[in-house]
């Protein structure tokens, strides 16, 4: 995957993930804030499969095993959408700061299907 793609996704989902955390423990519930943060990952990782789908096709298959990060891919698409759909549902504050930490696991699974697609060693 293209290094300065994944590196904003993991700086956008982090920041994603502090802002909802700290709107949470002050004692907000959610807010257009903070869901629009999540809902700029999910645009991210959208595009993300979007590139993951073409690179192949351009001759820039991974170097470590597809299935895992179609996997990783995946499972980091559906967390968005999961937390927002029951941080609307509960509306509590800490359904804000389950948002936060959504984002963040977010940040390690982008990471991860960066170095499965570049830097696998076998």
């Amino acid at each position: 995957m293209i290094l300065w793609f994944t590196l904003a996704q993991v700086a956008v989902a982090v920041l994603a993930g502090i802002l909802c955390i700290v709107l949470g423990l002050a004692g907000r519930r959610p807010s257009d804030l903070s869901v629009g943060s999540l809902a700029l990952v999910e645009v991210l990782l959208i595009a993300q499969i979007v590139i993951a789908i073409i690179a192949p096709l351009a001759g820039n298959p991974p170097t470590g095993s597809a299935l895992e990060f179609w996997v990783y891919l995946v499972s980091a698409a559906l967390l968005p959408v999961a937390a927002v759909f029951w941080a609307l549902l509960e509306r509590s504050r800490w359904s804000t700061v389950i948002m936060g930490l959504a984002a963040l696991a977010i940040a390690v699974m982008v990471w991860r299907m960066q170095v499965i697609w570049t830097i696998q060693i076998g």
